[in-house]
């Protein structure tokens, strides 16, 4: 009897303890339930995410010896040295990590300058191509499936392939690309790929080539959640296409464009994989590339670049969320 009664009151605890833990939810608002909810996701993040960044950092401080196992703590100083160019001697080919000036020559050379012209231009271009592919598929026709199945094609295609596609595309010796825009002025006519400007410009136009088709999808989502009952109102109003666009569709798919570019705008700002693969980091040097190409000898700078691409596209991301307004996101 004794040890039934003592089953008998562990298990009114425990019934106890989840009727009280039942109850302080039920009491908890709207608000407090889904941060508990989201509690989980927060411990994974900050495992996933934070960890690295921190001990990233924490490597920052250091000067690591060229046989990766001498650490002297040296705080701030890789990053006053990226900053005043102490840096950019070890990185790849002529390169810096700031300007010199805001001549062309050293606006292509500097990784931080490559890394923002690549971003706004590359998403910038994206953003309006999406847009007006997205428009068109938003509308009722014949073999539009299958229109929209052919869009997905060119994000669909691996890094790799993409940038072999637009090397031999743009191969000064075997590309058929070259010569009708080199006639232009718009690319170098020899040794296509191994200069700045033309490799910068032809790897964004592989970028944009292949993301439009992603950023015309998140637009499509937008656009397909429009009342369509409200064009109905329009168009008994009397309203043209364009007051339509820009009183109804503009205004309502703006967040889902917020998104996008967030999106885009992150992605970007890591870019890699289509310049080594186009062209090469010493040619057309990025942030990311910096990172890959100095961490096997120089860890200590290697990871102090990282942070500053991590700050700056936390930067970028508090910048757009403030553009879009904190429900839009």
């Amino acid at each position: 009897m004794s040890t039934d009664a003592a089953d008998a009151g562990r298990e009114s605890r425990r019934s106890g303890m989840l009727i009280a833990a039942v109850r302080w939810m039920e009491n908890l608002s709207d608000t407090q339930y889904a941060y508990l909810l989201l509690t989980p996701v927060f411990i994974i993040m900050g495992i996933v995410a934070l960890y690295p960044l921190l001990r990233t950092f924490e490597l920052s401080l250091y000067a690591v010896g060229t046989d990766l196992t001498t650490f002297t703590f040296v705080g701030i100083d890789n990053y006053v040295q990226v900053f005043t160019g102490g840096k950019d001697q070890f990185l790849p080919g002529s390169n810096t990590f700031l300007p010199a000036s805001l001549t062309v020559d050293n606006l292509v050379n500097s990784a931080l300058a490559v890394t923002i012209i690549f971003a706004v231009v590359s998403v910038f271009f994206e953003t309006i191509i999406g847009l007006g592919q997205a428009l068109v598929l938003d509308q009722d026709f014949y073999g539009r499936r299958w229109i929209r199945a052919a869009i997905i094609i060119p994000w669909a295609v691996p890094v790799v392939i993409q940038g072999i596609i637009f090397y031999l595309m743009f191969n000064s010796n075997v590309g058929f690309a070259t010569p009708p825009l080199a006639d232009l002025g718009l690319l170098a006519p020899t040794n296509t790929l191994n200069d700045p400007v033309s490799a910068l410009f032809i790897i964004l136009v592989a970028d944009i080539w292949k993301t439009s088709a992603f950023m015309a999808l998140l637009i499509l989502a937008g656009l397909q959640s429009i009342d369509r009952g409200l064009y109905d109102v329009a168009k008994v109003s009397g309203a043209t296409k364009f007051q339509q666009f820009k009183m109804i569709t503009f205004p309502l798919i703006l967040p889902t464009i917020g998104v996008a570019v967030l999106f885009r705008m992150v992605g970007a700002m890591r870019v890699y994989g289509i310049i080594d693969t186009v062209s090469s980091c010493a040619v057309v040097p990025s942030l990311s590339c910096m990172v890959v190409s100095t961490f096997n000898t120089r860890q200590g700078t290697s990871a102090a670049i990282a942070f500053i691409t991590a700050a700056i596209i936390g930067l970028v991301v508090m910048v757009i969320i403030l553009w879009q307004g904190e429900d839009a996101i």
